[in-house]
């Protein structure tokens, strides 16, 4: 197949040249993978998605809005039809497709095409990111996630993370109720939750729980005026503290770590789970809740 003569030969036989064809359809498609992704971020940047909610603009219209010239916008907008996130009335007019409207409903979801901008920027040298010798953006995003030791994470960096996870950790919390029943269960540890995301709606189902939520200091005095200004019946008791540094607290009966493994390397899980086995009483249970490689078989979204 890497044979220069057989390409050519086998390009000019009918019954091949159609495969030939389609690998090579799918080699360009390789190379252009990062132009669609910068489409998508292009689009949610300009809030695109949002703008085109409520109906279909022409593309002078669009353009004020934005503030791109035309020409340029059209470029755009015509990259974000191949890519099946805008669908072109006509030449000058364009409106969201059925999944650029999933992408503009689905809560957290434009904020986490935003926050990719990091990872993007890491991915600028990937043999310089698989060998590690690079100062990564993520990595100075989510300081917590590298250290060794207990983290001071600024206000700011604490706020953004906790507004990131929040708005995305709802349909995580969803997804992961359907699976499992906490009907006979009196209290919760919830580990890394956040400004309690996870809580929240595990609250609205049983609202009898009693919960702890333990995370870095900073993300917890969010979350605790987050639950003020709440002020409903759940019940939580705040904790802050690394997992990294710190013991967990006691007594509970169910500790949840709903994507918090996944940050880190097994190294610290394993210290981690070390810790939530000394917390958890006899006969205590664990809820693990992490999105997944493909394992033997890779897969596109997670490998």
């Amino acid at each position: 197949m890497a044979s220069p003569k057989f390409q050519e030969w086998a390009g000019a036989i009918p019954i091949f040249s159609r495969f030939v064809r389609k690998d090579g359809e799918r080699i360009y498609d390789l190379m252009a993978g990062f132009v669609y992704s910068q489409t998508l971020l292009a689009l949610a940047e300009l809030n695109v998605f949002s703008l085109l909610k409520s109906g279909s603009l022409e593309i002078a219209e669009l353009s004020k809005k934005v503030e791109i010239p035309v020409d340029r916008l059209l470029i755009l907008c015509r990259s974000a039809v191949a890519i099946n996130v805008l669908e072109s009335i006509d030449s000058n007019r364009f409106m969201l497709s059925r999944l650029g409207a999933a992408i503009a409903g689905v809560p957290g979801l434009l904020e986490m095409i935003r926050h990719h901008r990091l990872f993007y920027e890491d991915l600028v040298d990937p043999v310089g990111l698989i060998k590690g010798n690079l100062d990564t953006r993520l990595s100075k995003y989510w300081p917590y996630v590298l250290s060794d030791s207990k983290v001071d994470m600024d206000s700011k960096t604490a706020e953004i993370y906790s507004d990131l996870m929040r708005i995305s950790q709802k349909l995580v919390a969803e997804e992961t109720l359907k699976l499992i029943s906490l009907a006979n269960v009196s209290n919760l540890l919830d580990v890394g939750g956040g400004t309690g995301a996870f809580i929240e709606e595990v609250g609205k189902k049983w609202p009898k729980i009693r919960f702890c939520l333990f995370d870095l200091p900073d993300v917890v005095s969010k979350a605790q005026k987050i639950s003020k200004a709440r002020d409903d019946s759940i019940k939580v008791n705040f904790v802050g503290g690394s997992f990294l540094s710190d013991d967990l607290p006691k007594c509970y009966q169910v500790v949840s770590l709903i994507r918090v493994l996944y940050d880190h390397n097994d190294d610290v899980v394993l210290k981690l789970l070390q810790k939530v086995f000394a917390a958890l009483p006899s006969g205590g249970k664990l809820i693990i809740s992490e999105p997944m490689s493909g394992g033997k078989k890779p897969i596109r979204s997670g490998d």
